[in-house]
């Protein structure tokens, strides 16, 4: 869970770094069979999501020698999902991530404040 968190924080700080928006971790591990976390948050435009996206992918890779199982939704980059087995981000564009609701949807999910991941 400590490998899990570390990622976690990696991806909130790179989410942070590419100024994307709404950034919520939600705990699905006792609801879901697929994974234990999601992250989801959503940038102004396709580019900026791609950047998000560039920016998750290189930071874990270099920093934590990890790359995602399956990463699909980046050529229109309207909802780019990223599947690292234990966790996946999506990174929506706002009129999708409204159209979605995917933490209302997941709402028996618990909500991880980012200072627990470095806790």
């Amino acid at each position: 869970m400590k490998k899990t968190k570390t990622l976690l924080n990696k991806v909130y700080e790179a989410i942070e770094s590419k100024q994307g928006d709404e950034i919520t971790i939600l705990d699905v591990s006792k609801i879901s069979s697929f994974t234990d976390f999601f992250v989801i948050c959503h940038g102004q435009n396709s580019r900026q999501n791609q950047a998000i996206c560039d920016e998750i992918l290189e930071r874990l890779r270099k920093e934590q020698h990890r790359s995602p199982t399956h990463v699909e939704g980046y050529q229109h980059a309207d909802w780019i999902l990223m599947d690292y087995l234990d966790f996946v981000v999506h990174i929506f564009s706002p009129r999708t991530r409204q159209s979605y609701k995917l933490e209302k949807l997941w709402g028996d999910g618990v909500k991880v404040k980012a200072k627990a991941l470095t806790a």
